[in-house]
């Protein structure tokens, strides 16, 4: 039997905007409280979340994009306009 894909719904949507949240704030943690042997290790780490947060970013945009309804209030801080009114994502603003 094979494995059935999940369901490209608004829940499912939902599901991927409070996991991208859940990557801004990781990163965030990152950058501002975790302590690193060496810079290197640091900027692996974050390639890492940052790589992640972006295949969940991907399907999120195409989902929006293809229609999937969503609520404005539902989405990640580092989606919304008015927390972001230079337009740059959220590894602009942890590098900077």
């Amino acid at each position: 039997m094979a494995k059935l894909a999940p369901p490209r719904d608004k829940y499912f949507l939902k599901s991927l905007h409070q996991e991208i949240d859940f990557y801004d704030r990781k990163l965030a943690y990152l950058s501002k409280y975790e302590v690193f042997a060496t810079a290197a290790d640091r900027k692996g780490t974050e390639d890492k979340l940052i790589a992640k947060r972006a295949a969940l970013e991907k399907t999120a945009r195409e989902l929006a994009a293809s229609g999937v309804e969503f609520n404005e209030a539902e989405l990640p801080r580092s989606f919304r306009a008015d927390a972001d009114p230079a337009g740059r994502g959220i590894e602009a603003r942890l590098r900077s």
